[in-house]
């Protein structure tokens, strides 16, 4: 009896070192992650939160959170990864969130020299409804990523890590913070692979 149950640790033992989640945990020294916001109600806020806690559990990832106003140009140039996170408003990012991407030509001089390129993008969202525009929100911050030359990925949900906030789902859910943390730790993963495939 002592040795089948030795012989079940062991397997399950196993399996978990076999998970995506454990082999990235040990990938991930140096990599810097910054997570940026705008935030009016808190919603969003508290999936940043999640969306760090998630890349935090890759070991030796560093975390920088910060609302997207407070974001500065070496914070941007320093970070191996960018995850930026807003509101629907009215289908579409909300107006500081445009603002913030519009300065990094116009205030962080990331353009002309694509200083953004092959850094790892990701994005998330909160709105009121089911069908408010989420999906779209998350877009247009990966098309303004994209045409900064950066890698973006998913994690989370099909383009990101999302919530609804009203009606039957007010404030935000276990299930939506399972998503942030899964997208957090996605790009904290993909930027690990990214810095060690560069050093190679």
């Amino acid at each position: 009896m002592r040795q089948a149950a030795v012989v079940v640790l062991v397997l399950m033992g196993c399996v978990a070192l076999s998970t995506p989640c454990a082999r990235a945990v040990e990938s991930g020294a140096g990599v810097r992650v910054l997570v940026a916001y705008y935030s009016m109600t808190g919603h969003t806020e508290k999936m940043a939160q999640g969306v760090a806690k998630g890349a935090r559990e890759v070991a030796g990832a560093m975390v920088s959170l910060k609302r997207v106003e407070e974001v500065t140009a070496d914070d941007l140039f320093e970070s191996d990864a960018v995850i930026v996170g807003s509101p629907v408003y009215w289908s579409n990012m909300a107006g500081p969130v445009k603002t913030f991407f519009d300065n990094w030509q116009l205030k962080f001089g990331v353009f002309p020299e694509f200083k953004m390129r092959n850094k790892v993008g990701a994005a998330f969202a909160t709105g009121g409804q089911v069908s408010a525009g989420k999906e779209v929100t998350m877009l247009t911050m990966l098309a303004a990523m994209l045409g900064n030359q950066m890698i973006v990925v998913s994690g989370g949900g099909a383009f990101g890590a999302s919530a609804t906030t009203e009606g039957n789902s007010p404030g935000i859910d276990e299930q939506e913070l399972a998503g942030a943390r899964a997208l957090g730790q996605r790009v904290a993963e993909v930027a690990a692979i990214m810095k060690k495939g560069a050093k190679d």
